[in-house]
């Protein structure tokens, strides 16, 4: 199905805001909608409210700089920024440097106000939401998931320690085929009430009526706990139940309590939950572009008293034995982020469709880049998007 670009005529779809009920349940995320849907969760799945509370909104400084025309190489050949923000579909896309606003640009019909489906960046509010907590003494990453959770025992997390959840090193068999609505992560959008089930789909097969149901169902492993990384977005609902389990509160107030309001968020934001009322920690959390903003900055000023400093510098310190992705092969994993590289040890916040939140220490820069690729990945986006990034680091320092 074709997608859209910024510049290109606008599909029906795009031209004001349409009712929900056209959208299909089970490609509403898939393009063109997603150009439409990420920005209109809660016209379409059930949520549950992240408030900001009655307290105070941290208002960013402004030292804006004209970056639309700065060029930089891709694989494609040299580009500007602002072609590549059209060519990458993007939505709306953030700067902060020295904790104030270089550069912001809304796309796509997206406003300053607009809530945006983060996917995976979502895995990162959790990782730091532990770690809050972990410094709280309520939860210990080097605990057996069983001592929280000890209906696991059933399954492949049995003898698995939180720190290898937090790391996705647990040798739980879980199948992340994207495109296959019968994979481990399809039946997660079942499961999850994203999607029902596909039409046509075989009798006798049991699709899971909840997230738990299909925790409960994963009791197989490959590999030996701790043995190696492997992407699975099914550890960060299994670190969220810890959450829930640990504080007797729901993942929504503990993000608001703990991180949204004391942070200073704009907005409330929200998360897609399931029939259970559970909320999907590894993919449903939405927000502003300004929020996400605040939450890398946050990490950047070394928690700003909020997360314990030791957990980012932690976050920060990977493993790097092995490929962990072809955008960026000397990259690594720890609890729920992405690490750049070995040397400036960025960390990163991504998610499908091309969601980013890059967190420079040595430039001191934070950029947000929320996108609706008509892919569930594209690593030649993903690379021009960190050239872009690194260019626009380089820029912003000459200025200084």
């Amino acid at each position: 199905m074709t997608s859209y670009k910024n510049s290109d005529p606008r599909p029906p779809i795009m031209q004001g805001s349409p009712p929900a009920l056209i959208v299909p349940r089970l490609d509403w995320d898939r393009p063109p909608w997603n150009r439409w849907s990420f920005q209109h969760i809660r016209e379409l799945l059930t949520t549950a409210e992240v408030w900001r509370g009655n307290g105070h909104r941290k208002k960013f400084p402004r030292a804006e700089v004209d970056l639309d025309a700065l060029e930089f190489d891709t694989e494609g050949g040299r580009t500007t920024l602002q072609r590549h923000l059209d060519d990458t579909y993007t939505d709306a896309f953030l700067v902060l440097k020295d904790g104030a606003v270089a550069f912001e640009r809304y796309f796509n019909g997206m406003e300053e106000r607009t809530l945006h489906l983060s996917q995976s960046v979502a895995k990162s509010v959790t990782g730091m939401v532990f770690g809050i907590v972990a410094g709280q003494g309520l939860v210990d990453p080097a605990a057996l998931v069983t001592d929280y959770l000890p209906e696991l025992a059933v399954t492949g997390w049995r003898g698995a320690t939180l720190r290898q959840v937090l790391d996705m090193t647990t040798g739980v068999r879980f199948d992340e085929t994207y495109e296959n609505p019968y994979s481990d992560i399809g039946q997660v959008d079942v499961a999850g009430g994203w999607k029902p089930p596909p039409p046509g789909s075989d009798p006798d097969f049991s699709w899971p009526t909840h997230m738990w149901e299909l925790i409960l169902r994963l009791t197989e492993t490959v590999r030996p706990h701790g043995a190696m990384f492997e992407y699975r977005s099914i550890e960060t609902d299994v670190l969220a139940f810890v959450l829930e389990r640990g504080t007797g509160k729901r993942l929504p107030q503990l993000v608001s309590e703990e991180l949204w309001q004391k942070m200073g968020a704009e907005e409330s934001a929200c998360y897609t939950v399931d029939s259970a009322g559970y909320a999907i920690a590894d993919g449903g959390f939405n927000a502003t572009l300004r929020d996400y903003g605040r939450f890398g900055q946050l990490i950047l000023d070394a928690g700003g008293g909020i997360i314990p400093p030791d957990w980012i510098e932690a976050t920060r310190t990977g493993s790097y034995n092995q490929l962990y992705n072809d955008a960026f092969p000397q990259g690594s994993y720890r609890n729920q982020f992405w690490i750049e590289d070995p040397r400036s040890r960025t960390l990163m916040c991504r998610g499908v469709f091309g969601q980013l939140i890059w967190i420079n220490f040595d430039r001191r820069m934070v950029a947000v880049k929320l996108s609706t690729y008509p892919d569930f990945s594209n690593a030649v986006f993903a690379r021009a998007t960190l050239a872009a990034l690194h260019a626009i680091a380089a820029a912003l320092a000459s200025q200084a």
